[in-house]
């Protein structure tokens, strides 16, 4: 009997290795039961709880980024409209140019706005991105459980009944 270690770091590798596992198995004569080293099940099973914490620390990290690019991009806004009132106030003081000082300043907030709403924007569809990639894997992680216990489901179903 060979200690059995896992070879896969996440948990679709880990539950495509379990299959296997599953699959391979010796069948029982006159049954849909099969024989399995508990260790080696065991080791997959504690495998799949281990990488479990791990993947959702993952995603927890990919949504403080994504929370972290929109703090930047708010404060580059923030950044952009006080320098773009500092230019604003510095035209106005000149008395000769009042009239060109505040419509350089309207179109001056005005790109910061722009700007500060690209940049959210930006900041949106990153966070969105990473959230709907987050959503595909754990809808692929969901598909195999279901499957799995749809497997489980079916043997006991069949396993008394004496064989195939």
């Amino acid at each position: 009997m060979a200690d059995h270690a896992p070879k896969g770091e996440s948990l679709l590798a880990i539950m495509e290795e379990l299959t296997q596992f599953l699959t391979n198995a010796r069948g029982m004569p006159m049954s849909a039961s099969v024989l399995v080293n508990k260790a080696e099940a065991l080791d997959l099973l504690d495998a799949a709880r281990a990488v479990v914490p791990a993947q959702i620390a993952e995603a927890d990290e990919i949504v403080a980024g994504a929370r972290g690019v929109v703090e930047r991009a708010n404060q580059q806004a923030a950044a952009v409209l006080a320098d773009a009132e500092r230019r604003a106030r510095e035209l106005v003081e000149k008395e000769q140019l009042v009239v060109a000082a505040k419509e350089r300043a309207a179109e001056i907030i005005a790109e910061a706005e722009t700007e500060a709403r690209a940049l959210t924007d930006q900041a949106n569809d990153y966070c969105d991105r990473q959230l709907a990639q987050l959503e595909i894997e754990l809808g692929q992680v969901a598909k195999q459980v279901k499957a799995g216990r749809t497997v489980i489901r079916a043997r006991l179903m069949h396993g008394g009944e004496g064989g195939e």
